[in-house]
């Protein structure tokens, strides 16, 4: 019997916590959540799930315009809204149902860290012998005057109606995913980059192909720009840059997303963080023993992205629940940027690769080529990574579907799949999957 109130005291109630908390509540360890917003956090609520549901329209649009080689009409953004908040609408719900199935607590309100391991929560003290923080990260704002004119991405995703005209500032995943959906909504959209490339965790030349579709069809693109000032104006805002001014209905601030460590007594008690987020060693563990992180409110190498945080949480379980004492060991973790084209890529980069020859080979495809990909008229290109071993340890893509081939190679390199191994695993034909596993 713990002489705490919980074995162990989640504050946040996002994928950093219940994908872990519920099978360690279902082992018999007891459990207790702490969250001042939606069950669920930032995926299903204000990220991942209601994003695709607005891109989804974009995708449709994109495919007609390649099997018909005409230009469609504008989605009709207000219709996709209503089917986003349809779509998401009863998550939190369902996440909590879930969680309190399972016996644990859930505790309405922001926690505050007391000591290494009280937490105060609406002015009552709750003590557990383990805590884990995992209040993932929050939209960067511009610190400019005017900023308050600008709004993130919660914002856009509930924008009723598109506006004429956006200027969105940021050229990162959110900037360049939603610039997609703006302009495929008939907005004239503007992107002010503060460099000269965007998507800079992807290599140049699969970006450009990105890019340079997004300004044939009317985005533009303003580069090495810095953000001086947000103005109203009787017709909106006017950005002021040291480029010049840019005018809008609307302005997303898309210049990134900050960890959620204020005003919670991380410094009261000695937790190291920093503006990359809470400090953990190989275990997941602070500064203070008793106190762990998981999910994006950690700093760390790894992309910030729901997959992650489902794995730390479920490695916490398993630490927590007595089944492992290792470190934790994060395998290769795919990532992609959901414009259209996408691109998706895992394992060891492409500039990496051509970086060192003597340790990689690089084959480059042009799908356009690729009977099945004509199918749909798909144009785009990927590179295969293979190390001197001949086993796969990276790819890239630029297509409609990259997210999928990706995906598919991804267990190649984590399982370190030879090519017996290989020819051992069959697939549907035609599919993707299929098609993928011919370029290996």
């Amino acid at each position: 019997m713990t002489k705490y109130d919980f074995d162990v005291l989640y504050i946040g109630a996002g994928h950093g916590t219940f994908d872990g908390a519920i099978p360690l509540a279902a082992r018999g360890v007891k459990v207790g959540v702490v969250e001042f917003a939606e069950i669920g956090g930032t995926c299903p609520n204000r990220g991942c799930n209601p994003k695709i549901a607005l891109d989804d329209p974009v995708v449709v649009q994109r495919q007609q315009e390649a099997l018909t080689g005409h230009k469609q009409a504008p989605i009709d953004w207000s219709a996709a809204v209503a089917h986003k908040h349809d779509v998401i609408k009863d998550l939190p719900d369902m996440i909590e149902g879930f969680i309190t199935s399972h016996g644990i607590q859930v505790l309405g309100g922001r926690g505050h860290l007391f000591d290494e391991h009280t937490v105060h929560v609406n002015g009552v003290a709750y003590t557990a012998e383990k805590i884990v923080i995992a209040t993932g990260l929050r939209p960067h704002r511009l610190d400019v005057p005017g900023t308050e004119l600008a709004h993130d991405s919660e914002e856009f995703m509930n924008l009723p109606v598109m506006p004429k005209s956006l200027v969105v500032v940021g050229a990162g995943y959110v900037g360049m995913e939603f610039a997609t959906m703006a302009n495929a909504a008939g907005a004239d959209v503007t992107v002010i980059m503060r460099h000269d490339r965007a998507l800079r965790q992807f290599p140049a030349k699969y970006v450009e192909f990105v890019v340079a579709d997004l300004k044939a069809r009317g985005v533009k693109f303003v580069t090495n720009a810095e953000v001086a000032e947000f103005k109203r104006t009787s017709e909106g805002v006017t950005v002021e840059t040291d480029l010049g001014s840019f005018d809008a209905e609307w302005v997303l601030d898309a210049t990134g997303r900050v960890p959620n460590v204020q005003n919670m007594g991380l410094e009261e008690i000695g937790v190291e963080f920093n503006e990359r987020g809470i400090v953990v060693n190989d275990h997941l563990q602070t500064s203070v023993p008793s106190i762990y992180a998981s999910g994006d409110v950690i700093d760390k190498i790894q992309p910030h992205l729901t997959p992650t945080a489902v794995f730390e949480s479920t490695y916490l379980m398993h630490q927590f629940a007595g089944d492992t004492t290792d470190a934790i060991d994060y395998p290769v973790i795919p990532h992609t940027t959901f414009t259209s084209p996408r691109i998706a890529a895992v394992g060891v980069t492409l500039d990496d690769a051509l970086a060192n020859p003597d340790l990689y080979d690089v084959a480059e495809h042009d799908i356009s080529q690729d009977w099945y990909r004509q199918v749909k008229n798909e144009k785009g290109f990927n590179a295969i990574i293979k190390n001197k071993d001949g086993l796969l340890v990276g790819a890239v893509e630029v297509s409609d579907r990259a997210e999928d081939v990706i995906n598919t190679l991804s267990p190649v390199i984590e399982l370190k799949l030879d090519a017996a191994q290989l020819e051992r695993i069959i697939t549907i034909f035609p599919a993707i999957a299929n098609d993928s596993f011919g370029q290996i």
